[in-house]
């Protein structure tokens, strides 16, 4: 009988024995222990899917805004546009457009245009986005604002709020039916740097007499206290509508600042038009280019 109850003793402590297993066991399931789960690997060691950059640095058609640099304006004869000059969508192979870079030789033919004007200031930026956009492009590039400083005068110059307001309506413009396009925008060159360039060359300041940026250019080579006024009243204008420009294209998404890249550039007279000494030759719509390239195909933006 003695024997009988101590079996029945060993059984029940068996079972309980098994039971508290079984239910650490489960516990340790529950609460997610050091083994995987039998279907795969642990929730937390699954990467989620990294999101589509929101930048392409490969766009596949260009469309061009701005004004006569943009329009190769003096690239290879006096007071004459030159677009095959152009650092945007030119096809001079001595220059190698961005649209050449970015595209191809072949496919920048037949995926690239450019709106630019000589003259134009960033009031006329809405229009020509609106025709830019009607192309569908993946990229547009803009370079305006330099004739917005270079007036008759130095009273005459767009006010910075205009400036603005402009450039703000011809970025509505374009994402009225083209959200999606990416925009490149090169800073304002440095005109007063120009100006010091320039007047070093007879021919050129004899062209600048014609009526070039009168604001920064006329009377080059005086140094009285109302020139130098006058030329650091541009200069300062010149910063302040890059910054406008920084600020704004800062609030898209999809459009890149050069950073102050061109403003910042030091033109030399080889990349000096030979015809004005002011506006970018061959070689410097081609330094243009490569600056453009570079910005777009980084995989971070120009500070």
């Amino acid at each position: 009988m003695r024997n009988s109850r101590h079996r029945a003793r060993a059984a029940v402590a068996l079972a309980t024995a098994a039971l508290t297993g079984l239910a650490t066991l489960t516990a340790c399931d529950a609460s997610g222990g050091d083994s995987p789960a039998p279907n795969g690997p642990k929730a937390q060691d699954r990467a989620a899917p990294k999101p589509a950059p929101v930048w392409d640095t490969s766009p596949r058609s260009l469309a061009a805004v701005g004004d006569s640099i943009t329009r190769g304006f003096d690239a290879c004869s006096v007071l004459s546009d030159c677009p095959e000059a152009s650092w945007a969508t030119g096809s001079d192979d001595g220059v190698r457009s961005l649209a050449q870079r970015l595209l191809g030789k072949q496919r920048a033919t037949t995926h690239s245009w450019n709106y630019a004007k000589t003259g134009a200031r960033m009031s006329d930026l809405p229009e020509q986005m609106s025709r830019a956009a009607a192309r569908g492009p993946e990229l547009v590039t803009v370079m305006a604002g330099a004739n917005d400083a270079c007036r008759s005068s130095a009273d005459e110059m767009t006010s910075v709020s205009e400036f603005r307001a402009d450039f703000e309506d011809a970025l509505r413009v374009l994402r009225r039916s083209q959200p999606k396009a990416q925009v490149y925008v090169a800073s304002v060159p440095d005109l007063k740097r120009l100006w010091s360039t320039g007047r070093t060359n007879q021919l050129g300041k004899q062209v600048w007499k014609l009526g070039i940026c009168k604001s920064m250019l006329a009377d080059a080579d005086s140094m009285d206290r109302a020139a130098t006024d006058r030329r650091q009243s541009v200069q300062d204008r010149v910063v302040a509508y890059n910054k406008v420009l920084k600020d704004v294209c800062a609030k898209d998404q999809r459009c890149r600042y050069d950073g102050g890249a061109v403003f910042g550039f030091h033109f030399d007279g080889d990349q000096l038009s030979h015809w004005d000494w002011f506006h970018p030759s061959k070689d410097g719509q081609s330094r243009l280019a490569e600056m453009a390239h570079r910005g777009i195909t980084a995989d971070r933006p120009g500070r």
